[in-house]
């Protein structure tokens, strides 16, 4: 089957969980910048979280740079990691709305190292398909940034028990290692 049903599906999924964390965001009643104070936590998490979201999107379009075709498992896969990050905007607003309590922050990450685990699938599952010499097979290697995300998920998640602010600092460190460009399928699919 074509891939492009499956990108235009998961770009129009990705744009509404967008639009859903947004529409979380309240509008202050006042006038004066004092009335977004109350509101810092809420965005703050939202930031985060559209930063999560920026980052699969990006990622998911690079992969799908490089392969030619989907099948069903392959279909699956990208809805089981769809599935995960619908949930954001949940665990987003709840995390924000509580200001960061241990129960969020933890329930955050582990919504977060779900759809790391779902989108792991979701790149053997190509790599099934397409096979072990092909374009994004070769491109992802051992996949130590992927592979990385999910340890620090499993340590951010019973360290927000401990404190919720030192499993944020993880969080924030994952989105970090995939903000800084992951060249690899770029670079396979150039040369």
């Amino acid at each position: 089957m074509s891939k492009g049903r499956m990108e235009a599906f998961s770009d129009g999924v990705l744009a509404i969980i967008i639009t859903i964390m947004v529409l979380e965001l309240t509008i202050p009643h006042e006038a004066d910048l004092a009335a977004l104070s109350p509101l810092l936590p809420v965005f703050l998490s939202y930031v985060l979280s559209f930063v999560f979201l920026g980052i699969y999107w990006n990622n998911h379009h690079h992969l799908l740079q490089a392969i030619r075709h989907v099948d069903g498992r392959v279909l699956w896969a990208n809805l089981h990691l769809l599935f995960w990050l619908s949930l954001i905007p949940f665990v987003t607003g709840w995390m924000g709305e509580t200001q960061f309590a241990t129960g969020p922050v933890a329930l955050y990450g582990i919504v977060l190292l779900l759809a790391a685990v779902a989108y792991l699938i979701l790149t053997r599952a190509l790599i099934a398909l397409h096979g072990r010499d092909s374009v994004l097979a070769t491109a992802l290697g051992r996949d130590v940034k992927g592979k990385a995300s999910v340890v620090l998920y499993l340590v951010a998640i019973p360290l927000a028990f401990v404190s919720a602010g030192l499993a944020c600092v993880v969080y924030v460190l994952v989105a970090v290692l995939w903000l800084i460009p992951d060249r690899r399928i770029e670079k396979t699919l150039s040369s």
